[in-house]
Parts: C-alpha cells; sequence; structure tokens
C-alpha cells in the first residue's frame, strides 16, 4: 500500500470513527499515520445510498490533520444545515469521503470570461469569495458540472450570488486535493 493509501485509510477510519462515536456504535480499527498530527485542511463529505448526505470542510491548514478530520466528520454528519443529523439507523449506510487539500493560489483573471478560461476540469477546487461571502467546490464537482461556466456559475450560486454576477474584486483561488473514498478502500 503506497504512502498516500496509508494516508487515506487512516483518515477515512478517524473520519468514520468520530461519527460512530458520537452516535455510540462500535468503532474500526485506526491506523497511525505521522501526517496527521501535521497541519492539514479537508473537507468530508458523506452519501447515504448514493446521495449527499452533508459535507463540511476547512480551507486552511489550521489544526493537526487528526482532529482537523475528525471536526469536519461531526460536522458532516450533524450539523450541515441542508439536512438533519444523521441518526444511526442511517450510519451503517453511508459512505464516507475526504478530501485533503493543497494550497490555495490565486486565479488572476481581468474577466469573467478570463477566469474561466484559467480553470482546470476535474483538477481545480475554487473558492470565491466577494464582500463577506465564500463559497468553495471541491474538484470532483466536476463530474457533474463539466462545462467551465456551468461550475462557475454553480460556484456564485452556493455563495448566494446570481449567475451573471462578476465584478473586478471578485477573488478566486484554486486548490486541488488528495481525495480518498471508502469504495475505493478497505475501510470498515
Amino acid at each position: 500500500m503506497s504512502a498516500a493509501d496509508l494516508l487515506g485509510t487512516a483518515l477515512l477510519s478517524r473520519a468514520r470513527n468520530a461519527v460512530a462515536e458520537v452516535l455510540d456504535l462500535p468503532r474500526g480499527d485506526a491506523p497511525d499515520h505521522p501526517g496527521l498530527s501535521e497541519p492539514g485542511a479537508t473537507f468530508v463529505t458523506l452519501f447515504s445510498r448514493g446521495a449527499l448526505r452533508g459535507c463540511v470542510g476547512s480551507l486552511e491548514a489550521t489544526l493537526a490533520l487528526g482532529i482537523d478530520v475528525q471536526s469536519n466528520a461531526c460536522a458532516a454528519a450533524f450539523r450541515d444545515p441542508r439536512f438533519a443529523p444523521l441518526s444511526r439507523s442511517e450510519f451503517a449506510h453511508t459512505r464516507f469521503e475526504v478530501s485533503l487539500l493543497g494550497p490555495s493560489s490565486p486565479i488572476v483573471a481581468a474577466s469573467e470570461a478570463e477566469a474561466i478560461a484559467a480553470l482546470v476540469p476535474h483538477r481545480d477546487g475554487v473558492t470565491l469569495t466577494w464582500r463577506g461571502r465564500r463559497a468553495t467546490l471541491l474538484p470532483q464537482v466536476w463530474a457533474n458540472l463539466p462545462d467551465r461556466r456551468a461550475f462557475l456559475r454553480a460556484l456564485k450560486h452556493k455563495a448566494g450570488l446570481p449567475a451573471d454576477f462578476w465584478t473586478l474584486d471578485v477573488r478566486l483561488e484554486r486548490y486541488a486535493v488528495s481525495h480518498f473514498d471508502e469504495t475505493a478502500q478497505a475501510v470498515a
């Protein structure tokens, strides 16, 4: 197993175990990894029976990676405002994904057309910030929104902005992720 796979297994097991602990359910083995004590930013996404069930994360590495993933797993399961808290009966049918974010870099664009042209589908996660509004879409979202213009419109919608909104003081940043999914790894 590669070093990345070992880290993915450690992250996924910690995410699942954090939620199991809150639900007072048995927890599985959680292998250790030296990267868990380093600062890191994660998003944890939950799916129940194939449908999105929660997604919460950190855009900046302010906590140790192991703590960050546990915190975001519990937030995705119990505090995502789009969903009721995850129940014990749903837990067994819930699939966990963890996205480990790399550093962000600005997307320099003088126009919306330049911003759209600068996006790299299936690689870029993108964060939009404008006057106190902030939204992000992970690179995995490209699977459902492969068109650059549609991706940017969805990002603006998520930030509470109209699809045709653009101003020069919109700030866009890109980041890559290491994506770990329970369907690809054997995690109890």
